[in-house]
């Protein structure tokens, strides 16, 4: 898009819009210069893309992924604060002074066992085992960091008053974060929040997400031990409790609400058959879609769980390994937002994007979907209509404690299964860097918005409280003494890492990911 259009484009958004949200300060070449920096610094979009998506950390052990990101944020001017919340890879990155506090968040951890080549269509594991982004969580700190530092340069030239936080969603597919840096302050003065998720859109919206919340709750049953053969009558079976209490648990599921999803794994089943199990595990996620709900879903848990270990003579003792709120995002910060995905439009897909998320597509039994041309309409509560359930985002917990909007950007394939293979496959190719960069140009002259229009951040603060919390609150299940479950995955890469580490990236000596790897794009052939 050419800099004189995309200006007129950003200027009758500006007067398009009700006056809670004008643009009325920053002007046009202000704008102009946002994109610009964005633009700029697309390769280092796409270097910062391609090296997470190489380190494929999961939840709690994103080492690489950290030491990463903070280095480029502190050469650029950030202070960092790690460890935040007693999480080792959670961190804060901080720069400027006087006017408003805006925070950019999103997640950096991969998923267990999804360990896949990038630009090829066939299910094929970088390392047997690995974790993996099969969920393409490689690409929104990426994003913020372009969108934050093209941003400020913004406002140091223009001497705008003004102060960024970055942060990122550390283990959120375990959603075992964001509630402990709430209940640590580290939200405290934020004055509006922007968060991005990778999608196959270009959109945002405002309004009760339609998602699920979540508890996350290990249950640990005791018993004792014996002679499985010789005196079993001796031993009391902790396995035993962990299997009547999924069974009767997953009787008991016929009779809730169809909003409720839950479901578990046996972490511990004991050691070897002969020996009646006196220690023995399972975890739950128990999701609903408001907080009652969600309160009365673990309670109900924690019933089953007991009547299980009354049922077997042993004990049982739950942690809560984390918790997730619904997600409600802010009207008048979406509208905003959305005033910017449209000025800025979606990536100018090439004919070999095109060919690559056919070929996905096609490899995978997938419906034959182009990738997407146009900005999808701003979500509300009326177009999305009611929900009947679904998965959960810890971004909910600093949603109902900040104004706060998540945007989602167009880095991914259509059809792609979340969670799954299919999902990393277009992650660290030009789909992926394209879909960051339009991103990150909205995040920018969001955070401009709110940087330099007073009655946007005054709007925003009174929808919130008005509005959002007039008739529910911040009810979270989390005890003074839980903490965040930092030995998670531990284990596994102690394991794995060293043969993980000759598939990191190398920029020096690469131009791309796909280079170092001898993979030709779009036909997914070695080179």
């Amino acid at each position: 898009m050419k800099s004189k259009s995309l200006a007129a484009l950003l200027m009758a958004g500006a007067m398009a819009l009700p006056a809670a949200v004008a643009h009325a300060e920053a002007t046009p070449a202000m704008r102009e210069a946002a994109t610009a920096g964005v633009d700029a610094r697309a390769k280092l979009a796409q270097q910062m893309v391609d090296q997470v998506f190489s380190y494929a950390e999961p939840g709690f052990q994103e080492f690489k992924t950290s030491e990463y990101l903070t280095g480029i944020l502190e050469k650029n001017g950030f202070k960092i604060t790690r460890g935040v919340a007693g999480i080792p890879t959670a961190w804060t990155a901080t720069w400027g002074e006087g006017g408003p506090l805006v925070s950019l968040g999103s997640d950096i951890d991969g998923l267990l066992g999804l360990s896949q080549y990038p630009g090829i269509g066939d299910i094929k594991p970088m390392v047997e085992g690995a974790p993996g982004h099969g969920e393409g969580h490689n690409s929104g700190m990426p994003l913020m960091v372009v969108a934050a530092l093209a941003a400020k340069d913004v406002m140091e030239k223009n001497k705008i008053p003004g102060r960024l936080m970055l942060w990122p969603g550390v283990a959120e597919e375990l959603l075992a974060t964001k509630a402990f840096y709430v209940r640590e302050g580290m939200f405290k003065g934020v004055d509006a929040s922007i968060f991005v998720h990778v999608g196959r859109d270009f959109s945002t919206g405002w309004g009760p997400g339609g998602n699920n919340g979540m508890v996350s709750v290990e249950y640990t049953f005791h018993g004792k031990t014996a002679h499985a053969a010789g005196q079993p009558w001796d031993g009391r079976s902790a396995l035993d409790a962990v299997e009547i209490m999924d069974t009767a648990w997953n009787f008991r599921r016929e009779h809730l609400p169809i909003t409720q999803r839950s479901h578990y794994v046996i972490t511990n089943g004991g050691g070897q058959p002969n020996i009646v199990p006196g220690v023995a595990s399972v975890w739950y996620y128990f999701r609903e879609n408001d907080f009652q709900s969600i309160r009365k879903l673990y309670e109900l848990g924690n019933k089953i769980s007991e009547a299980a270990a009354m049922a077997t003579d042993t004990t049982v003792e739950h942690h809560v390994l984390g918790y997730a709120a619904p997600n409600y995002s802010n009207r008048p910060l979406a509208e905003a937002a959305f005033k910017n995905i449209q000025a800025v439009g979606m990536p100018q897909w090439s004919d070999a994007d095109k060919a690559f998320a056919a070929r996905v597509q096609k490899a995978n039994g997938f419906k034959p979907t182009p990738l997407s041309t146009e900005v999808t309409p701003l979500s509300t509560p009326e177009t999305r209509g009611p929900s009947t359930g679904g998965g959960s985002d810890d971004i909910g917990d600093v949603m109902w404690n900040v104004p706060t909007i998540t945007i989602r950007y167009p880095s991914n394939i259509p059809g792609a299964i979340g969670h799954n293979v299919t999902s990393a496959m277009a992650m660290a190719t030009p789909i992926a860097h394209k879909g960051v960069v339009v991103g990150a140009k909205a995040v920018a002259l969001t955070v401009l918005d709110i940087m330099t229009t007073p009655k946007l951040v005054a709007d925003a603060k009174d929808w919130f409280q008005n509005v959002q919390l007039k008739d529910d609150k911040y009810d979270p299940v989390l005890s003074a003494a839980d903490k965040p479950a930092i030995w998670l995955n531990t284990d596994t890469m102690s394991k794995l890492r060293a043969k993980m580490e000759p598939f990191y990236y190398n920029p020096k000596k690469y131009d791309t990911y796909l280079d170092q790897l001898g993979i030709k794009y779009p036909d997914g052939t070695v080179k």
